[in-house]
């Protein structure tokens, strides 16, 4: 099921970074990871995780597990799944999983750096394609006069077309257009992270990973993210 709000018009002035230049950034932000970060951490949240404490490091992960008892690690280091980490940065790996109330640490290579860099800006949002609606309708109650939307897979070597994919669609939104979804995963397929998951690595980019991230709007909460005990914490929001 998908979830679906009308169409609506927001006057802000949009702008657009990179993990090259986000860390100057001023006024309301969205850190956007399609592949995988926020499409996982969507999924955590489905999964009845109460929060998501974001650690910028590896060893900054595991400290951050010591420091909460209970607390589980998910996420990755070029890509692939970190020893010792509870789970990789796989929303697949999540599906079907019971994790109410759960405290989850979460370190990715694009996705949290964004956030921990861009922690400056504020309001902070997390979001990928499968929240974009949700987050759209959480702006617009905000009424932000500047936002920024950080296209977080965005490399030297890497296009990052899946975020800017999503940020333009969430752009088109506030404007009260719409864009053609079709074109617009067949962009998040094509992409430079998107054609690894139609490689020779299912075990670390399986094929589910990506048709999960594809699912448009599928979740009716936004993904806030504000500083907890010194901390970034991200909580779903049903807007």
């Amino acid at each position: 099921m998908r979830y679906v709000s009308e169409p609506r018009e927001v006057l802000v002035d949009i702008r657009y970074a990179t993990l090259e230049d986000c860390a100057t950034v001023e006024g309301a932000l969205v850190a956007i990871d399609v592949l995988r970060a926020f499409t996982t951490a969507a999924f955590a949240f489905a999964a009845g995780a109460d929060r998501i404490v974001l650690a910028g490091a590896v060893d900054e992960a595991f400290r951050l597990r010591e420091e909460l008892p209970g607390a589980l690690i998910m996420g990755e280091q070029g890509g692939l799944r970190v020893a010792g980490f509870d789970f990789g940065n796989s929303p697949s790996e999540l599906r079907g999983l019971d994790l109410s109330g759960q405290t989850l640490i979460q370190r990715t290579s694009a996705g949290t750096q964004g956030l921990v860099l861009a922690a400056q800006a504020g309001p902070l949002m997390a979001a990928s394609l499968c929240n974009a609606r949700a987050t759209v309708d959480y702006l617009a109650a905000l009424e932000p006069e500047r936002l920024t939307l950080l296209a977080t897979g965005v490399h030297p070597g890497e296009d990052g077309d899946e975020d800017i994919a999503c940020g333009e669609l969430i752009a088109a939104r506030l404007r009260g257009q719409s864009l053609p979804l079709p074109t617009l995963m067949e962009r998040v397929r094509l992409s430079s992270w998107g054609a690894r998951f139609a490689g020779d690595r299912p075990a670390d980019f399986p094929t589910a990973d990506l048709e999960l991230a594809l699912q448009v709007d599928r979740f009716a909460f936004a993904m806030p993210v504000q500083r907890e005990d010194d901390h970034l914490v991200m909580r779903a929001e049903r807007v």
